[in-house]
């Protein structure tokens, strides 16, 4: 099997253009390995579409699947321009979270950003748990899969490797949950850190920025129809909310290495 290894602000993915093999949970696993693989936060499928112009399926380190990806999908954009699989500057994309529009950004022919239209996210109310006799307060965000949006005055401070996994698999979320801790460092600047649901410490999560996006617009935090920087631990991601809380997100993608492995 060959794979390509990409990666967006340092969330990394090993990308296979084909079908999903029936072991992909041992696989994902196996591969995604830092020590013993190749070494990503997951593996992302690319296959034709009936509905779109292709499907991307996302499975995390732990062999789980995903319902989207941000980072990912930017990738996937490169990724089928770069290698002639399309010729298209405005691609849909298939994902278990719906279909998402993406608008290639060319410079000398190569894709320099992506731009990704997020589609609607929806901000719950505030909610509270107690995480080691602490009483946290966060706000439910759902962009196509779960998050949890918590602000704080010093991100850097949070134990992210302790925590995290806590809220993850809290039983307020019985499917797990996406965690986003957020520090405003400016004026539509915010700093943010990530534990994903499925792959612990991650060095961005583009759908964990759109959520943030939109619980600090609902605050009252960051602005609507305004450009906001994200710094994620991977880099900066541009994010934008319109009217009826649609998102837009953009950012790199780029290419690691390829290689290949025995399936058996």
């Amino acid at each position: 099997m060959k794979f390509t290894k990409m990666q967006g602000l340092g969330n990394d993915y090993l990308y296979v253009y084909g079908e999903v093999p029936e072991n992909i949970e041992e696989l994902s696993i196996k591969l995604s390995d830092r020590h013993f693989g190749a070494g990503s936060d997951g593996m992302i499928y690319i296959s034709p579409s009936d509905i779109a112009d292709f499907k991307m399926r996302i499975f995390n380190a732990d062999g789980s699947e995903a319902m989207m990806c941000g980072n990912g999908i930017r990738c996937v954009g490169k990724y089928v321009y770069e290698k002639g699989y399309t010729d298209k500057t405005n691609l849909k994309i298939e994902t278990l979270s719906g279909i998402k529009y993406l608008s290639l950004n060319l410079c000398g022919g190569l894709v320099k950003n992506v731009s990704v239209n997020m589609g609607q996210a929806i901000a719950g109310k505030d909610k509270k748990l107690i995480i080691d006799g602490k009483e946290i307060i966060l706000t439910p965000v759902s962009v196509g899969n779960p998050h949890a949006v918590i602000f704080t005055e010093d991100v850097e401070s949070v134990k992210l490797e302790e925590i995290g996994p806590k809220i993850e698999n809290h039983e307020e979320f019985p499917g797990g949950v996406n965690v986003e801790f957020v520090q405003v460092i400016g004026e539509n600047e915010l700093r943010m850190r990530v534990w994903e649901r499925g792959s612990g410490i991650t060095m961005a999560c583009g759908t964990g920025a759109c959520a943030v996006t939109l619980a600090s617009v609902k605050k009252g935090i960051a602005d609507s129809d305004t450009d906001i920087r994200i710094h994620l631990d991977g880099g900066v991601l541009t994010t934008k909310v319109s009217n009826n809380d649609y998102l837009l997100m953009t950012g790199p993608a780029e290419f690691v290495f390829s290689g290949e492995t025995e399936l058996c």
